[in-house]
C-alpha cells in the first residue's frame, strides 16, 4: 500500500484513541485521514468506495465487544479485516496551562472514560462535578475553547492537539485496559504473515442440542486454537444467535481452509470476515505443525485413492 495514494476513514473526531492507535501504524500515519462521526459512517464509507480503508475499535478489555463494529460487519457491510492493532488505554487529566488540582471545579469526558476513573476522582477530586462529553477528544476541545476552571480526561494526543497541560497522568482505575482496533477494506485478503488470525461468523440451520459442540469440534479435531468465541443476535428473532469466532491461522493454511470448508458444508452460512496479521509477537510453530500434519494426512489419503481400481 502506498500511503500517499490512499486515505483512511476512522472514528473521529481528531485526537481520539482511535486516531492515536492509527498513528502507531507507520504505513497509515502518512495517509489522508478522514475523521467520521460514527462507526457506522466509517463502515459505510468503505463499503460505498468513498474511502479505501476504514479504522475502528472492535473490542475493549473492560467493556467488551464494540457492538456497532461487529454487528455492522456481520449484518450491514461486506468488508474484510486487514489487520488488528491492540493498544494500551491510558487516560490523563488535563487542563489549561496554569490550572492545578486545587483549581479544578469540574471534570468532563466521555461517560465510559469517566466511569473508568472513578477511584481516582473519588480520592483526588472528591465532590467535583462530572460532565459528559460526546468523546474524550471533544471534552479537551471544549475545555480549550470555553476556558474556566475545568479539566478533561482524554488521551495524551488530545492535550497535544488542543494546547492543554497534563495535571495527572494514567488516572484510569484499570491500567491493564486495552482496546483492539481493526483496519477494514473491500474484498482483499492480506498474504500470510506466519502469525495470522482469521475471523468468521457461523449461522446455524437450527438450534439443537450439541450444535455448538459440533462447530467447535471442527477446530478441536484440527488442533486450531480459538482466540475468541462470542454469540451475537441474528436480528431474526429472540433467541436466534450466530457465533463470531476468531481463530489462529490464515485461510491460506491448508488446515484452516479444510476446517472452513467443512463448516460451510454443514451450516446455513459461514461469513468470512478476513485473514490478517495478528497483533503482538507470537511464534507460528504450533500452526506450522498442524499444517504439516494435515498435509501428511492429505498425502496419505491421496495415496489410498490412487490405489482404487
Amino acid at each position: 500500500m502506498n500511503p500517499a495514494a490512499t486515505s483512511v476513514a476512522y472514528l473521529g473526531p481528531a485526537a481520539t484513541f482511535t486516531q492515536e492507535a492509527l498513528l502507531t501504524q507507520a504505513d497509515l500515519a502518512g495517509a489522508q485521514l478522514q475523521p467520521m462521526g460514527s462507526i457506522t459512517a466509517v463502515l459505510d464509507a468503505v463499503a460505498r468506495g468513498e474511502a479505501p480503508l476504514g479504522f475502528v475499535p472492535i473490542e475493549n478489555g473492560i467493556e467488551g465487544t464494540v457492538s456497532a463494529t461487529i454487528d455492522g460487519l456481520i449484518h450491514d457491510v461486506d468488508l474484510q479485516i486487514q489487520r488488528e492493532v491492540v493498544m494500551d488505554i491510558h487516560l490523563h487529566l488535563m487542563a489549561r496551562p496554569g490550572v492545578g488540582l486545587d483549581d479544578i471545579r469540574y471534570v468532563s469526558s466521555y461517560p465510559h472514560a469517566l466511569a473508568q476513573c472513578q477511584k481516582f476522582l473519588a480520592e483526588t477530586l472528591p465532590g467535583v462535578e462530572e460532565r459528559a462529553a460526546n468523546s474524550t477528544a471533544d471534552a479537551a476541545r471544549a475545555l480549550r475553547e470555553d476556558g474556566g476552571d475545568g479539566a478533561a480526561i482524554a488521551p495524551r494526543l488530545a492535550a497535544e492537539r488542543y494546547g492543554l497541560a497534563l495535571v495527572a497522568e494514567d488516572v484510569e482505575d484499570h491500567p491493564e485496559n486495552q482496546t483492539r482496533f481493526v483496519l477494514v477494506a473491500r474484498s482483499r485478503v492480506p498474504r500470510p504473515s506466519g502469525h495470522d488470525k482469521t475471523s468468521i461468523v457461523c449461522f446455524q440451520r437450527a438450534d439443537h442440542p450439541g450444535s455448538l459442540h459440533g462447530i467447535l469440534g471442527q477446530f478441536a479435531a484440527r488442533n486450531i486454537n480459538l482466540t475468541k468465541l462470542e454469540s451475537r443476535p441474528t436480528k431474526q428473532g429472540l433467541g436466534d444467535y450466530c457465533f463470531v469466532i476468531d481463530l489462529t491461522g490464515h485461510i491460506g493454511d491448508e488446515v484452516v481452509a479444510d476446517c472452513l470448508r467443512d463448516l460451510h458444508a454443514s451450516l446455513a452460512e459461514v461469513k468470512f470476515l478476513g485473514s490478517y496479521p495478528a497483533a503482538g509477537e507470537h511464534g507460528a510453530e504450533q500452526r506450522r505443525q498442524a499444517d504439516a500434519a494435515w498435509q501428511a494426512a492429505e498425502d496419505w489419503m491421496r495415496g489410498l485413492r490412487e490405489s482404487v481400481e
